[in-house]
């Protein structure tokens, strides 16, 4: 378990895993069209998308020629029966966790431009 937990807190870490997320919470997406918002290389996205999906947190598949990326909306199952331990923190809320990412992106340039491009190219309705 505490090599799960090591994973799923250094997926979280990083704010460009953590923009990943938040794009992945309306649906599922392209790896190509994950990186798009990024300033980053082609696999450099790859490399965050490998970190959350050795975190459990995201999973990918091939569908035809395409992998795409979906979110694993119980891989922080573990962390947060962890955090309940200390008493302080209640059952994992993803509305919140979801409101935490979007506060992060208040905060974050690249964070904001990776929302902002995914909210206009219309992929999140």
């Amino acid at each position: 378990m505490t090599q799960d937990l090591d994973a799923t807190f250094a997926a979280l870490a990083d704010p460009t895993r953590r923009a990943i997320l938040a794009m992945l919470l309306e649906d599922d997406m392209a790896v190509t069209d994950v990186a798009e918002p990024f300033q980053m290389s082609l696999a450099a996205v790859s490399k965050h998308l490998t970190v959350l999906t050795v975190a459990g947190l995201i999973s990918q598949e091939k569908r035809g020629r395409v992998k795409w990326c979906k979110l694993e909306p119980d891989a922080l199952r573990s962390a947060a029966v962890w955090m309940q331990g200390f008493g302080q923190i209640g059952g994992i809320d993803l509305d919140a966790f979801e409101a935490f990412l979007d506060q992060q992106h208040l905060t974050d340039p690249d964070m904001k431009k990776a929302v902002r491009s995914h909210d206009q190219d219309g992929r999140d309705s």
